[in-house]
């Protein structure tokens, strides 16, 4: 799929955040610039307003590893494993850990090993136009038989 502006990905991103229920992971991958954190960003803020909460500033987890974001009874939690470089380190953020009820959003989850039954892949691409990005997908579990033409 084309995303062919950045209207185009927050439709998407509204889309996925309308059939996204807690215990569900999104797992982001691409190039640096290519729209994870647009993506997050268009995510989160949307729940907010269908939420009836204040939109927050989204920012890059990069150097702080995570954001909580409270949206009523619903927790996102967004994770930028960028700087992680072992297992070890990723091991030590109990990013998985039972009992937590909340919507994982992680960005360079090339270091993640666990078979999430709820888990949807989106990797992004840049085009050969500047302004437009190449997505596909992957879903696990409910995400499984997502309609890709519904995005």
């Amino acid at each position: 799929m084309i995303i062919k502006s950045l209207e185009h990905l927050r439709s998407i991103s509204d889309k996925i955040a309308d059939k996204v229920s807690e215990k569900d992971c999104i797992f982001l991958i691409g190039e640096i610039g290519v729209g994870k954190t647009t993506f997050t960003r268009n995510f989160i803020n949307y729940l907010q307003k269908k939420r009836g909460v204040k939109q927050t500033e989204v920012l890059s987890p990069t150097f702080n590893l995570l954001y909580e974001y409270d949206i009523k009874n619903l927790k996102v939690m967004h994770y930028d494993l960028y700087r992680i470089k072992n297992k070890k380190e990723l091991t030590q953020l109990s990013i998985f850990e039972e009992g937590v009820k909340s919507i994982k959003i992680i960005e360079w989850p090339e270091l993640v090993e666990t078979n999430l039954v709820n888990r949807l892949e989106l990797y992004l691409k840049h085009s050969d136009k500047e302004n437009e990005r190449e997505l596909s997908i992957k879903g696990y579990g409910k995400w499984k038989e997502i309609n890709k033409d519904e995005l």
